[in-house]
């Protein structure tokens, strides 16, 4: 089990959808857990089933021509039970997805993959992060999805998959494909409105009103959400990589050119994100340095004379035009 500590959420939270109303249909009928559960069984590539009950899976995995769908909304322990009832998943598997702060991975079982994975959202009033974690089991013919919040939209996940019926014939590959997808598409607009809240400090930084403390605070903020989202982000290229690993038969050769895009688009985030860090840094680096200057106390040369501090404050002015230089010659501003 792994200890590296997470990706904290801190007090904030973010949701999806009405969990009591969102996809309604696929609310099993019958189910031992006292979480919501939610079924989807499909068979030959189409949506046969929705909402059965959960002690009915087993039967329906009999049939290689099915394909299940489980979702378990905040589970206990003795809600899991149900995974090893009907799936015979590891009782270690299981306690992981128990355990919450997980750092994004990819487990192999003898004949299922764990993943653990994060959806993300930036609180656009405070520049903080939040983050809803999901734990998801991959095995032959069925997605058993396990969301400890409501942070993660069901019912968006569920439309991915509706988008693309004509996949469908390739399984558990398309839904799994689907729910990537659909965290893929969250990263990108979170990097955006991180990418627009430090073009947003660059205008505080360069504007006509000195705002340095709010700048400084603005953007400490900023730089600890994008080192949380590249610890969200960055585990998730192996994830893909070892996905696409052709022994594992997850997904189908014909499936393949759609999770190699999700891998570039991967890619593309987690560059973004660093590029967006070293701004930050170099950001901050401007009010920390005045701020810094005038608040020394210890007496620079020349400190008591006039021509002491015109000096001091052409080095100054000549460090910021040097800031001021690079980020014009990066595009930065």
């Amino acid at each position: 089990m792994a200890t590296t500590q997470p990706p904290q959420s801190g007090a904030l939270t973010f949701h999806g959808n009405d969990a009591d109303t969102v996809m309604t249909s696929a609310l099993s009928v019958s189910t031992p857990t006292k979480c919501q559960a939610r079924t989807r069984l499909y068979r030959n590539g189409r949506l046969a089933l929705e909402g059965f009950p959960v002690p009915d899976i087993s039967e329906h995995l009999g049939d290689d021509k099915a394909v299940v769908w489980l979702d378990l909304r905040d589970p206990d322990r003795a809600d899991l039970s149900v995974l090893s009832q009907e799936f015979g998943l590891h009782p270690v598997a299981v306690e992981d997805a128990v355990e919450e702060h997980e750092r994004p991975k990819l487990d192999r079982y003898e004949s299922y993959l764990f993943l653990t994975a994060y959806g993300v959202h930036l609180d656009q009033a405070s520049g903080q992060l939040v983050t809803s974690e999901l734990s998801a089991f991959v095995t032959r013919h069925a997605l058993i999805t396990v969301r400890k919040d409501d942070g993660l939209d069901v019912g968006t996940i569920v439309a991915h998959w509706d988008a693309s019926p004509d996949l469908a014939e390739y399984g558990v590959g398309y839904l799994l494909y689907g729910l990537l997808d659909y965290l893929v598409d969250g990263y990108f607009t979170a990097i955006q409105a991180l990418d627009d809240s430090v073009e947003g400090l660059e205008d505080q930084l360069f504007s006509d009103i000195p705002q340095d403390r709010a700048v400084q605070r603005r953007t400490f903020e900023l730089r600890k959400s994008l080192v949380m989202f590249r610890r969200v982000v960055l585990p998730i290229r192996e994830v893909m990589n070892t996905l696409m690993r052709r022994d594992l038969h997850t997904v189908p050769k014909k499936m393949q050119p759609y999770y190699q895009d999700l891998y570039d688009h991967v890619l593309r985030v987690t560059e973004w994100s660093d590029s967006l860090r070293d701004l930050a840094n170099s950001i901050l680096a401007v009010p920390t340095f005045i701020t810094g200057y005038f608040g020394m106390n210890v007496p620079y040369p020349g400190f008591d004379k006039t021509v002491g501090f015109a000096i001091s404050l052409v080095v100054m002015l000549a460090s910021a035009a040097v800031l001021y230089l690079v980020f014009k010659r990066k595009d930065w501003i």
